[in-house]
């Protein structure tokens, strides 16, 4: 689903994409995160840990259909937890990946 990384990629050229773990973790605890995507092939550990973390803040979490290959691809450098930190590219983000056919 390149639609989806395209997106990214045009939200971190705006500087509104948060990336890695301890990144993202902070920009749910400030409240600056709208949602929390994480790659399909993301350690269970990890996700477990950035669950937590979503739940107790009430983030969405979502989980794109791609790798953290397809996601260095897109993005220049591996990462498998990314947070969106501006609503509108939120919002697009969220209506991309609940409109996906199965």
């Amino acid at each position: 689903m390149a639609d989806i990384m395209n997106l990214m990629s045009i939200c971190r050229r705006a500087g509104k994409l948060t990336l890695g773990m301890d990144e993202v973790k902070g920009s749910v605890r400030s409240g600056k995160a709208y949602i929390v995507l994480v790659t399909k092939d993301l350690a269970e550990r990890s996700l477990g840990e950035i669950t937590r973390v979503c739940e107790e803040y009430e983030t969405p979490l979502y989980q794109i259909p791609e790798s953290m290959y397809d996601v260095g691809s897109a993005l220049g450098k591996v990462y498998g937890i990314m947070s969106v930190t501006d609503a509108g590219f939120a919002k697009a983000a969220v209506k991309r990946l609940t409109s996906q056919k199965p």
